[in-house]
């Protein structure tokens, strides 16, 4: 059954969350600012991924938005209205702080993309574990031309793709298409508005079958070993796999599989 859980407690809500059988969606839901990452919007966004992190009854996240924008990034009426270096350091901290959470988050984010996405917008996509999007979607770090380099961004950016396709982004400041953006590897995969839907809620679903114990310790286990020499990764990941088949969820699945049955899952 889904349940509905408010971001605020206004009544017009800028951003949501709603669960259902172990899914959540959280929506930015503010087409009219183009759904830019203002200090409330991350704010909210933070306090539901904080509320996300200890959901027993939350395996896998899908983040989308309303309306033709996916995210424009942050709020430039915001940031001109007082764009002291403090205030700037303490709204990049925010920003940061919102994008690493969803690094951390111990259960997988999936972007889902139908629009534009700009500048923070795009690092919001790239700091997403998976991300699929409608093939009219678009990607852009602009700030090039407007004179303020995206340098946040460029940090989930250049992690997800090589640093040539990245520099193309930032340099050129134009707007790449969603085959484009699969074929460097900002996106998964690039496909008709009407099958966008189905594809996201399949992965989804497949995510939420498995042991949340297992996916959890493999998320965090894959950023781990990503900044390590390759002698480092393969000593950290033997000590996670041999701790992870002590679980009774590994000795489960492996028995499951061996007996011809479906595993069934304590997250333990």
């Amino acid at each position: 059954m889904s349940e509905q859980r408010k971001a605020n407690d206004g009544s017009a809500e800028n951003v949501s969350l709603s669960v259902n059988s172990e899914i959540a969606t959280l929506t930015l839901n503010d087409p009219g600012s183009r759904n830019a990452l203002s200090s409330d919007v991350m704010a909210k966004i933070q306090n539901i991924l904080d509320e996300i992190k200890i959901a027993s009854d939350i395996h896998v996240v899908i983040l989308q938005a309303t309306g033709p924008i996916f995210c424009s990034g942050h709020n430039l009426k915001e940031i001109m209205g007082d764009s002291r270096e403090s205030q700037m350091q303490i709204l990049f901290r925010q920003c940061s702080q919102m994008m690493q959470s969803i690094v951390n988050l111990p259960k997988p984010v999936i972007a889902k993309v139908d629009g534009m996405a700009t500048a923070a917008g795009t690092q919001l996509v790239a700091s997403c574990d998976l991300a699929f999007a409608s093939a009219s979607s678009k990607f852009a770090t602009p700030g090039v031309n407007l004179g303020l380099f995206c340098s946040t961004p460029m940090v989930a950016l250049s992690r997800n793709v090589s640093p040539k396709h990245a520099m193309e982004f930032l340099l050129g400041g134009e707007f790449m298409d969603a085959d484009h953006a699969a074929r460097v590897g900002l996106i998964n995969r690039a496909m008709p508005e009407s099958e966008l839907d189905d594809v996201v809620l399949g992965f989804a679903q497949r995510i939420a079958s498995k042991s949340p114990l297992t996916v959890r310790t493999g998320k965090t286990a894959f950023y781990q070993q990503l900044t390590m020499p390759l002698a480092e990764a393969y000593d950290y990941t033997s000590q996670v796999m041999s701790e992870n088949m002590q679980t009774r969820d590994a000795q489960e699945g492996i028995s499951a599989f061996l007996e011809k049955r479906d595993p069934k899952w304590r997250g333990e």
